[in-house]
């Protein structure tokens, strides 16, 4: 039987027609253990899922999103023990995951179990990623699958992650056997990531979970730290089809801006008319979409104060702009 919207089968998600109703969690579950691709909503961007130990799903994913392969993927889990089957996690892992999981952090660890996170999602590195979504009901249904989920963001290589589930639908529905609907993304940027490895601990990517959260938690972070491990480090990403200016205080004509704080820009336009870095974080990606069907000559984004998760939104900023201001 079909839903509005919905085809079942070996048939992708169409994004257009009637209004898409989403998947169960059980037809979920099915689309996963059948080596399809399923949307999956989780507290920080829409992914796009599948078996992390299932190498011709995982290369699907790569293919939707026409992602690079250097590129490692994270597996989220269902919990902590769950994590600690595939990654080697020490005390200080221990202690972050204690203090953050579930939630929008990963951490990169030595890998464990090399065949339920297979070598193409780890990017043939001898680390894993590894996460505790926030989101219960992605946690419910990755612990009914049984096995740990690769969910790259739901959106092909390089465009804004998507933070809504009808943007994940027109995003990378195409090449999905599935798609659930967990409501709009809490977070909006993807999670922080931090490695532990050989006895040092380094921010690989800023997110909601501050770089001041982990070292009030553990100490002094160390300097560098291997980013190839991470996701989301690409020069250009994130990015809209208009280009990106940042800490812009005055548009150029045909740009439309993207204000922050008070009377500043319009107000449709506003990341946070109040200054609240965490509405910010949240609204971003969204407002990057909704700017775009605009088709204006470029998107201008007021300044944002870069301390606790003002680094995250600036990261994704400048990889926007391709690091060109």
């Amino acid at each position: 039987m079909e839903q509005a919207g919905r085809t079942t089968g070996d048939s992708a998600v169409r994004a257009s027609g009637a209004t898409y109703l989403g998947a169960t969690d059980a037809q979920a579950v099915e689309a996963l253990a059948g080596g399809g691709l399923l949307i999956l909503p989780t507290e920080t961007v829409y992914g796009l899922a599948a078996d992390a130990g299932d190498a011709k799903a995982v290369a699907a994913i790569f293919e939707a999103k026409g992602r690079p392969r250097f590129n490692p993927l994270i597996a989220h889990v269902a919990d902590a023990t769950e994590a600690e089957a595939i990654a080697l996690l020490d005390d200080r892992a221990r202690e972050l995951a204690e203090a953050f999981w579930p939630g929008p952090l990963t951490i990169v660890a030595p890998v464990r179990d090399r065949h339920r996170v297979c070598d193409l999602a780890r990017a043939g590195l001898d680390s894993v990623a590894v996460r505790v979504p926030g989101h219960a009901r992605a946690r419910a249904i990755i612990a009914a699958f049984g096995r740990p989920v690769v969910a790259p963001s739901a959106n092909r290589s390089g465009r804004p992650s998507p933070t809504t589930f009808e943007d994940a639908v027109e995003e990378t529905g195409f090449a999905a056997a599935d798609a659930v609907d967990g409501g709009p993304c809490a977070v909006g940027v993807e999670s922080t990531v931090v490695s532990i490895l050989n006895g040092q601990v380094s921010l690989l990517r800023p997110g909601s979970v501050t770089r001041e959260d982990i070292e009030d938690l553990i100490g002094p972070l160390d300097q560098g730290g291997d980013g190839h491990r991470s996701p989301g480090r690409l020069t250009l990403h994130y990015a809209p089809d208009s280009p990106v200016r940042v800490n812009v205080t005055a548009p150029r004509n045909g740009e439309l801006l993207l204000g922050f704080g008070p009377d500043v820009g319009d107000p449709r336009w506003n990341l946070s008319p109040t200054g609240d870095l965490r509405e910010a974080a949240a609204n971003l990606f969204r407002l990057f979409r909704e700017a775009d069907r605009e088709k204006p000559a470029g998107i201008a984004v007021a300044p944002i104060p870069s301390k606790g998760l003002g680094e995250a939104i600036n990261d994704r900023l400048k990889r926007a702009a391709g690091y060109v201001g």
